[in-house]
């Protein structure tokens, strides 16, 4: 931007007015894909997400069972996949939050990780202290809250700007 700020300049003293309008008409364009850009990244900056890091829930249609292990604010796929997946025929369509599931070996082992759309995915009614197995747990998660959802390594909860929650053990002799 800097650069085609000098060249109009440039261009200005000597005189070239053609290169001038150019140049001004691609530095208004940029300046409103950065105004646009700036918007639509305050817009997702407060997304409210249903599902956090760690947490259980089962996919609706599929019906297996998975752990959010990333979230995206909107469908992040390319325009091929979105149409494979009939994304556009959702409820919500492609503006709605997406997440990264790991998807229990047990159900399915042939699908580490899926990508789902909020609208897909349903919470578990109460703790789920199932059994779920997947590979790369251990390289995500800390352990086990007692609900049952797994507590998100720091490295995951700051790639993804959302803090730590963990329900506290039950003091049975309190």
């Amino acid at each position: 931007m800097i650069r085609l700020r000098v060249n109009l300049q440039k261009a200005v003293e000597a005189e070239n007015y053609a290169l001038a309008a150019e140049l001004r008409d691609e530095i208004n364009k940029l300046e409103v894909e950065s105004l646009a850009a700036s918007a639509n990244a305050l817009v997702y900056e407060n997304i409210q997400y249903a599902f956090r890091l760690g947490q259980k829930g089962r996919h609706k249609v599929f019906v297996y069972s998975g752990v959010i292990c990333g979230m995206d604010p909107v469908c992040c796929i390319s325009s091929s996949l979105r149409e494979s997946a009939c994304i556009d025929k959702l409820t919500r369509g492609s503006n709605q939050p997406f997440y990264q599931v790991l998807v229990d070996v047990h159900v399915d082992p042939d699908l580490l990780v899926a990508y789902v759309p909020e609208e897909n995915l349903l919470a578990p009614d109460g703790p789920n202290k199932g059994r779920f197995d997947h590979p790369y747990l251990s390289f995500l998660f800390y352990g086990i809250d007692a609900a049952g959802d797994f507590i998100p390594i720091k490295q995951l909860r700051e790639k993804y700007n959302r803090p730590r929650h963990e329900v506290p053990p039950i003091d049975e002799d309190a």
